[in-house]
């Protein structure tokens, strides 16, 4: 067994370009989970870790946040989870030895692989101003200087408190509070960067910013439309409920620029067939998108269910539940089929064909993840979507709604518990009672804002509770200059990435219990993407016994924080202590002040958990302003290029999970040995005078007049669609302006970036 890290990058010069899988998962999964399990665990903790992930006597797995089954098998968890847990339950350690060796400057120099690859964070680090080392220092040193750092702020809006999904939901909550108990709303999360434009075009229609399906509704959909997601990768587990939707006689449109194996055949490693036969074919149709064309999409199919006469509204429906019905009706007339072809690169006859699908079906789900959520166009894309299903009637009933698809396990949670810098004036208003205060009430900073006033001066300290918020931002080299520019950086972190050498004048990391860990506290509890709440227990001992748990360190500060004197009224009746040493207490809270979580401690001792009320999906009530479904016009503006540039997306690769990258093989689609890769249509290369193997320096185009760069990529020959082109997150973000954000939602537009391709 591997047990220390590799002295060198992985060879990237030697790389390997093969035809793209035209199936996932099978055999190779199940090597290359047991070969990451022996190079990074050992070999009873791999067994044991393994066998309890999504288990209910078990851990949540921490990456994504997909349903766990009512029936659960032996193995609950998918390839990439397997690596997300062996990653976590490294036998490798970082002690100060490492950082004696390599200053902050050389760590900043360093891949994103390198530094994940390194091991366990064991003890707390501090990195003083003028020195370019961290060096170890005990959690009272380390908690007391944040805690003077931030008392000594001039207004609490100064600092800034980022968190990523993998914190718990007792975790996100007794954050938030510490904040609002500073007296800042400046919570920006990692939803700000992935489903943030969901939320609010969800919100906006249906009065829920959450998906209204369950795992049952999608094993029993008629008709599911699967756009902008690569399951194989980000989702496995989807697969298997995707085949059940199969069995049971289900029509799948994947609509997305790229072909992704998991969306063309799907291999069920647990079952023979599956194995070692031919698996089962996942999409029916597949229509290759141009990037940012999925408004116009679903505005040709909602115009081409509009033209047909007879079977294609749900007229009652519309008229009990709805309204806005003629004023998009309308709109759509405006709407002509040429824009409609330009925009999405599909024709007619194919938007026209999906029409007809959605006719024969009595259930329609429509699921989608980032490839429609980061784009100028993305609320609108997602409205058009909710027109689409409430002209058939396809929210609130069995085997029908809408499906955003989560990137993170409980980033929905975070949200639920507080975690976002505009929660409504109830939720303040119950937040106050519960704990005697009055919480700041103007709007925070969402991530880009932060980044923002990071860059110009207008914060100070950056708390970073989980993430890797340098790496996931858009616009890479100005959030690196403006983290530097701060005074004072703090991570809560289980391992090293690129935000650690990207840090303030001061700089703090304290280490943390991960997901598989054992916690004296108890068990803590997270929401899925379907609004399922359930218990996670982790079953390791922890890496070192310095770490604490992220309750534990949050309510510590508060508590260090809040209960000096800083010139600022401020709750002082807050039982932090109690709070970070029982989880029960908090969720005593959390039930008092977040609806739905009445009974919260009772509830959660069913194995299974609970399922989080959602009125769209329960009794097609809808929380909006006039209590109805809301039809929406969105003006369709179609992205024409100038001569010689593409539309680029940043993608992961199959050897990664979000930020974190696990190696260099891409499997589905056939790259391995380098990260440095733009795929480009075969058309489209020969327009632009480019050949297989030929190295590029890719430069973006946006209205600012700046140019920004990534250089040397190798072009590989892609079947994507025309007009686009590809690279990996999150060595691609450096190409996207912090400004340019989709409409309503200021999500970076990391999917639809102007470029053009300049041979070295």
């Amino acid at each position: 067994m591997t047990t220390k890290p590799p002295r060198d990058e992985f060879g990237q010069d030697d790389v390997q370009v093969r035809p793209p899988a035209t199936w996932a998962t099978g055999i190779p999964a199940i090597a290359s989970t047991v070969r990451r399990a022996q190079e990074q665990m050992r070999p009873a903790d791999a067994v044991r870790t393994l066998l309890k992930i999504n288990h209910t006597d078990g851990f949540d797995c921490p990456g994504c946040a997909w349903p766990d089954p009512e029936h659960r098998s032996t193995a609950e968890f998918c390839e990439n989870g397997a690596k997300h847990v062996a990653a976590e339950a490294t036998s490798r350690r970082l002690h100060a030895d490492f950082f004696a060796r390599h200053p902050v400057s050389e760590l900043a120099t360093r891949s994103d692989w390198w530094l994940e690859q390194q091991g366990r964070l064991v003890e707390p680090l501090v990195k003083r101003a003028g020195s370019d080392h961290y060096q170890p220092a005990g959690w009272n040193d380390a908690l007391e200087l944040i805690a003077t750092e931030l008392r000594a702020l001039e207004s609490p809006d100064q600092a800034v408190f980022y968190t990523s999904g993998r914190a718990s939901n007792e975790a996100a909550f007794v954050y938030q509070l510490f904040a609002r108990a500073f007296g800042t709303n400046n919570l920006p999360d990692c939803s700000n960067m992935c489903h943030e434009s969901s939320g609010a075009a969800l919100g906006e229609a249906i009065g829920v910013g959450k998906g209204s399906c369950t795992l049952d509704d999608l094993e029993q959909a008629e008709l599911i439309i699967i756009c902008g997601q690569n399951p194989g990768s980000n989702h496995p587990r989807m697969l298997t409920h995707l085949e059940a939707a199969k069995r049971n006689g289900a029509t799948i449109v994947a609509v997305n620029p790229l072909p992704e194996a998991g969306l063309l055949r799907f291999k069920n490693p647990q079952s023979p067939r599956g194995s070692l036969g031919a698996g089962t074919t996942i999409a029916d149709v597949y229509y290759p998108i141009r990037l940012a064309g999925d408004q116009a999409f679903f505005q040709g199919v909602g115009k081409a269910l509009l033209d047909r006469h007879t079977g294609a509204i749900d007229h009652g429906f519309v008229a009990c539940y709805t309204t806005g019905f003629d004023d998009y009706r309308e709109s759509l007339k405006s709407v002509t089929w040429a824009d409609i072809a330009e925009s999405s690169g599909l024709s007619r006859e194919q938007i026209e064909h999906t029409a007809r699908l959605l006719v024969r079906s009595k259930a329609t789900i429509v699921c989608w993840a980032m490839g429609l959520t980061q784009h100028r166009n993305s609320v609108a894309s997602i409205k058009e979507i909710a027109n689409v299903l409430l002209l058939q009637g396809n929210i609130g009933k069995r085997g029908a709604g809408v499906f955003p698809v989560r990137g993170h396990s409980n980033v929905q949670g975070d949200r639920t518990m507080g975690i976002w810098e505009k929660m409504p004036d109830a939720f303040l208003d119950a937040l106050g009672v519960e704990f005697g205060f009055d919480p700041p009430r103007h709007p925070g900073w969402d991530a880009v804002d932060a980044i923002a006033a990071m860059r110009d001066g207008r914060a100070r300290v950056l708390i970073a509770l989980g993430g890797n918020l340098v790496r996931a931002i858009s616009d890479s080299a100005v959030a690196e200059d403006a983290m530097r520019g701060l005074r004072l950086t703090v991570s809560v972190a289980t391992k090293l990435n690129r935000s650690h050498a990207a840090v303030g004048e001061v700089a703090v990391i304290l280490p943390t219990l991960g997901r598989t860990e054992t916690d004296t506290a108890g068990a803590v509890t997270v929401e899925d993407s379907v609004g399922q709440v359930h218990a996670s227990r982790g079953v390791l001992r922890p890496a070192s016994p310095m770490l604490r748990s992220e309750v534990a360190i949050v309510c510590d500060l508060a508590r260090r924080t809040l209960g000096a004197p800083r010139g600022r009224p401020g709750p002082s009746g807050i039982s932090w202590e109690e709070l970070g040493s029982d989880y029960g207490k908090v969720r005593e809270r959390v039930s008092r002040v977040v609806p739905g979580f009445e009974r919260f401690n009772e509830r959660i001792a069913d194995p299974a958990g609970f399922l989080l009320p959602h009125p769209a999906r329960d009794s097609r009530t809808f929380p909006t302003g006039d209590g109805r479904a809301h039809f929406t016009v969105n003006p369709l503006e179609v992205m024409r290029l100038p001569q010689g540039r593409l539309l680029l997306q940043t993608i992961r690769s199959h050897d990664q999970f979000n930020t974190t990258v696990y190696g260099y093989s891409d499997r589905y689609r056939g790259i391995r040995g380098s990260r440095q890769i733009v795929l480009v249509n075969p058309a489209d290369a020969a327009d632009l005078g480019l050949a297989e193997g030929d190295h590029v320096d890719v430069i973006s185009e946006w209205d600012d007049g700046v140019e920004r760069c990534l250089a040397d990529l190798r072009v590989v020959e892609y079947p994507t669609a025309r007009d686009c082109c590809a690279a990996y997150f999150p060595e691609a973000n450096v190409l996207v302006p912090l400004g340019s954000v989709a409409t309503g939602s200021n999500t970076p537009t990391s999917k639809s970036v102007v470029v053009r391709l300049v041979k070295r």
